[in-house]
């Protein structure tokens, strides 16, 4: 287990649980007392956590940590489910994606498909995104035109929320939209934990011909805190091959179309 992966599952148990001891933390990741005591240390310079005598408390953790941690989880599936998504988009398309892994992921599947450069004169493919991250590598493609929404930061996800990005947002119109999301239910809908993101993330649903959903199968059947849009909005939901079958079935009766990966 690699540093981030050990750190994301630090945050994560004391996000549940709210504290821990060095000794617990070295037996559960199978790794040395002094490896955890480095751990914690990284963790509290970063202000993520509070040191204690022989462990760690909880720091205001939130349950949504911040994205640079959480490419060890999943990367594979989310590396398929993004080239899957990459391939719905043709040359010319006006494109939005909202922050996250597997949005990212998307994105960068969209940088190399060769078929999307465009010729001198013809219209580019355009990227609109509320995410720093994604709009940073995409900016130094010359194929992609890249349009970034206003808004302030949010670290845990680099997406810029709030009002400041809706003017933008309700002057354009979207082919498709790519949306990474914390939880998608045929009953529920798409929904996020962050209320901002959320929001946001709505606007850019309604502003798009398209919703696609993009999420691995830790997502499928759960439930966030704030609702992006219902079930009936969505076009397809892109996720991959631990989703069961009965599952599926259940997406498809709403009339979501699904590709599993």
């Amino acid at each position: 287990m690699d540093r981030y992966a050990r750190w994301n599952t630090l945050l994560e148990i004391l996000a549940s649980d709210g504290r821990i001891t060095v000794e617990e933390a070295a037996a559960r990741m199978h790794v040395s007392q002094a490896t955890i005591r480095r751990d914690f240390d990284q963790l509290t310079q970063q202000q993520m956590i509070t040191r204690t005598r022989g462990g760690a408390v909880a720091n205001g953790v939130s349950y949504d940590l911040p994205l640079r941690y959480k490419s060890a989880k999943r990367i594979d599936e989310k590396h398929r489910i993004g080239e899957a998504a990459a391939a719905l988009v043709g040359p010319g398309m006006v494109v939005g994606l909202n922050g996250g892994t597997t949005t990212t992921e998307v994105a960068r599947s969209l940088a190399t498909r060769p078929e999307l450069v465009t010729q001198s004169g013809t219209t580019p493919l355009t990227i609109v995104t509320n995410a720093l991250n994604i709009a940073n590598e995409m900016i130094v493609r010359p194929h992609v035109k890249v349009v970034v929404v206003g808004g302030v930061v949010r670290p845990q996800s680099y997406e810029l929320i709030g009002p400041l990005a809706s003017p933008i947002l309700r002057e354009i119109t979207l082919d498709m939209v790519f949306l990474g999301v914390d939880a998608i239910d045929v009953k529920m809908g798409a929904a996020a934990h962050h209320e901002g993101e959320a929001a946001i993330n709505a606007l850019m649903a309604a502003r798009a011909r398209r919703i696609v959903i993009i999420a691995d199968g830790s997502k499928i059947g759960g439930h966030a805190f704030a609702r992006i849009c219902p079930i009936e909005k969505v076009h397809t939901l892109v996720t991959d091959m631990s989703v069961a079958r009965e599952v599926i079935d259940e997406f498809e009766a709403a009339g979501v179309t699904v590709v599993r990966v």
